[in-house]
C-alpha cells in the first residue's frame, strides 16, 4: 500500500464511532482526524489537505448533507463518503447527487467500508 500523507477526516457527532473508526482505519495502514462537531471539520478543511472526508447524515447543527455541500464550495475536489444510522428514502440520492462516492447505512461491513475507501483515495493519487 503507498504511503499517503493527507489525512481522512470522519465527521460525527458520536465519539464512539469516532473511536472505532479510527482503530478500523489504521488496522489498514491509514491515518484519520476525527471532529464531533461538523463546523470545526469545515474550519479545518480550509486550511488542510483532506483526502477523503466520511461524513455522518445526522448530526446537530449542520447535517452531513449541508456539510457535504459546504466542503463541496471549500474543496471540490475531496471525495466525501457518507454514512447514517437512519437510513431516510432519498438521502442517499441526494448525497450521490451532491458528489458522494458511496454511502454506507450503520452498521456497515469494515471489509466494504475499508474497500471505499481505498478506492476513494485511489481515484485521488
Amino acid at each position: 500500500m503507498p504511503n499517503r500523507p493527507d489525512t481522512i477526516c470522519v465527521v460525527d457527532d458520536d465519539t464512539s464511532l469516532l473511536k472505532a473508526l479510527g482503530r478500523l482505519l489504521s488496522s489498514a495502514g491509514l491515518c484519520m482526524t476525527g471532529f464531533n462537531n461538523p463546523r470545526l471539520f469545515l474550519e479545518y478543511a480550509k486550511e488542510h489537505k483532506v483526502a477523503l472526508v466520511i461524513i455522518d447524515v445526522w448530526m446537530p447543527e449542520l447535517n452531513g448533507l449541508e456539510v457535504q455541500r459546504i466542503l463541496h464550495m471549500i474543496a471540490p475536489a475531496t471525495p466525501v463518503i457518507i454514512m447514517t444510522a437512519q437510513d431516510d428514502p432519498g438521502t442517499d440520492r441526494t448525497a450521490f447527487a451532491q458528489g458522494a462516492v458511496a454511502f454506507f447505512a450503520k452498521p456497515f461491513s469494515d471489509d466494504l467500508f475499508l474497500e471505499a475507501v481505498n478506492h476513494a483515495l485511489a481515484a485521488v493519487e
